[in-house]
């Protein structure tokens, strides 16, 4: 049994009392005590210094057999010339001699992870926001259509881009007219769409109008994103590692589109005024402009060969989820992975014996990994790495979006285009939109075709609506799928999203045959969901009351 969460708070402040503290005179310690939490405890935080200044210390640190306080005293305080916390010269010389001989010199990549920038970049079209967030190794977060209504304009414009290219073109004002109607009706229904859900559910004594109005504002705008087209722009703000924004830059600069290629090019200036020394390759030729080349000529290169090789053949019918590879020896493994570290058997010895236990055995050996699980954030470990899902998914462009963001999972997919088709809320027809949302979908599948027909293939997808559908494929291990599927199927969450994650549940379960997986996955939510939204805005009205 472990111990009390107070007993072991005190074992730890044992061990930190009993631990050999290092001695700092008496202007030592004034000097740490600006660049670090404490001077006498052996866990703290750096603080106050450049982001590479940071990433040379640590790289030092890992070679040097003196702590990282006194290393930063002997070999790091030179060039600090007695300034006050926080100077941005502190050390800056030595560290950035050091990172060039360590990184550039030695290619030690890892030292471009020691350093990490916030970053944001505003009015991306949602095309370049899939770009943005194609690295597993950063943290991001967008804006999001559900709470934000797209009805303020900037500067006299709806808020969506025009790509360069169509600067001087003769399509420029042909996809301005469209896209302004797409957003015209967009905004023109949003009221009549809250008034028909403040009739189908009308507000409780008990509700606050916050809670209750935001309830129905979310409701009217998942409903209406459908008819944005990919060009509408979003916020997306980033945390990254200097070597997590040098692989994004890479594929930004490789990348066809002129929108992305500039951000690359806003980015790569802002990112050197804070970590240059992290990005020096990105740019420089024989290093950074190769590998650019070389994503560059593979991407168009496979799309000559798949053009030559799949020309006629034409695409089959397929279901919303398809789940297209599992193991069938699934349960087995995981069965076989979760007795490893606690067992004193080889791995193929575990695994046999797992494949030969009946199923009352491999449950008791699952239930006993898994748990008591008292909220979905509590995961089982790495033995449901072991097992791993393909699903071939056909949604519409808006529920990509909520699903591609999550990045430890393999997901690709493919350009968004109308060939095919698009999906249609019932609520749309109900409140007599039907006709409007016909016109703009088929209006922009027109506008598509006439951007291909110009040679614009690779900006066309600006100009097609969400509510079209996209192919694109997500392969996770079982760990990965419990995270997506109980994090995409609360009732509050969008109807697309849940229903896609609903289908991979039931096929884990059913097609796999990996039942006892499915119910590890506790917190997976098949309910229809109507007050899903309402219940949650309940409990962050609860929230903002608790805290005043």
């Amino acid at each position: 049994m472990s111990e009390p969460r107070d007993s072991s708070r005190a074992l730890a402040a044992r061990a930190a009392q009993t631990t050999v503290s290092e001695h700092f005179s008496e202007q030592e310690r004034e000097i740490l005590s600006r660049y670090f939490t404490n001077h006498d405890r052996p866990v703290f935080v750096i603080r106050n210094l450049p982001e590479v200044v940071k990433g040379a210390l640590f790289a030092r640190y890992s070679r040097s057999a003196k702590s990282l306080r006194r290393l930063f005293l002997d070999e790091f305080l030179d060039d600090l010339g007695g300034g006050d916390a926080g100077r941005s010269e502190v050390g800056l010389a030595r560290a950035e001699k050091l990172y060039e001989r360590v990184f550039s010199e030695y290619g030690d990549d890892s030292v471009a992870q020691l350093g990490g920038v916030h970053l944001a970049c505003e009015y991306a079209s949602n095309i370049l926001t899939k770009v943005l967030e194609w690295g597993r190794l950063a943290a991001y977060l967008e804006q999001s259509t559900r709470y934000v209504p797209y009805t303020d304009k900037l500067a006299g414009r709806w808020r969506y881009c025009i790509p360069g290219e169509l600067e001087g073109h003769a399509l420029r004002d042909r996809y301005t007219s469209v896209l302004d109607r797409a957003f015209a009706t967009y905004a023109r229904w949003i009221e009549p769409l809250q008034d028909h859900y403040r009739v189908q559910s009308p507000r409780a004594e008990s509700d606050s109008k916050v809670v209750y109005n935001a309830t129905i504002r979310a409701k009217a705008l998942d409903a209406l994103r459908g008819l944005m087209p990919a060009a509408t722009q979003s916020n997306v703000g980033i945390y990254a590692t200097g070597q997590a924004y040098e692989a994004l830059l890479l594929r930004m600069r490789a990348h066809p589109s002129a929108e992305t290629r500039a951000y690359a090019d806003m980015m790569l200036e802002e990112l050197r005024k804070v970590i240059p020394d992290f990005l020096k390759r990105v740019d420089r030729e024989g290093r950074g402009l190769v590998w650019t080349d070389y994503l560059a000529q593979t991407r168009n290169d496979t799309a000559v060969v798949a053009a030559r090789i799949l020309e006629g053949v034409e695409p089959e019918t397929a279901d919303e989820v398809v789940l297209t590879e599992f193991d069938p020896e699934g349960e087995a493994k995981i069965v076989a992975a979760a007795l490893y570290s606690v067992s004193r058997l080889p791995d193929a010895q575990l695994l046999a014996i797992a494949k030969g236990m009946g199923e009352v055995q491999r449950t008791e050996v699952l239930r006993a990994y898994i748990g008591e699980r008292s909220n979905r954030r509590h995961k089982p470990g790495r033995a449901f790495e072991r097992t791993s899902y393909r699903f071939d998914v056909l949604s519409d462009y808006g529920a990509f979006r909520d699903l591609q963001r999550h990045r430890l999972l393999t997901l690709d997919w493919q350009s968004l285009s109308p060939d095919r088709g698009y999906v249609t809320s019932p609520v749309i027809e109900e409140v007599g939109a039907g006709e409007d949302w016909r016109v703009v979908m088929d209006e922009s599948a027109t506008l598509y075709g006439e951007l291909v027909a110009a040679g614009l293939a690779h900006i066309a997808p600006y100009a097609v609506s969400m509510a079209h559908r996209v192919r694109f494929y997500m392969h996770m291990n079982a760990r990965e799928a419990m995270h997506v599927i109980e994090l995409r199927t609360p009732p509050q969450g969008h109807p697309a999203y849940r229903r896609v994650c609903q289908l991979m549940h039931r096929a884990i379960a059913e097609q796999a045959g990996h039942s006892a997986i499915a119910a590890a996955m506790k917190y997976v939510d098949h309910s229809e969901g109507e007050l899903g939204r309402l219940n949650a805005e309940r409990a962050g009205e609860r929230r903002r009351k608790v805290a005043g």
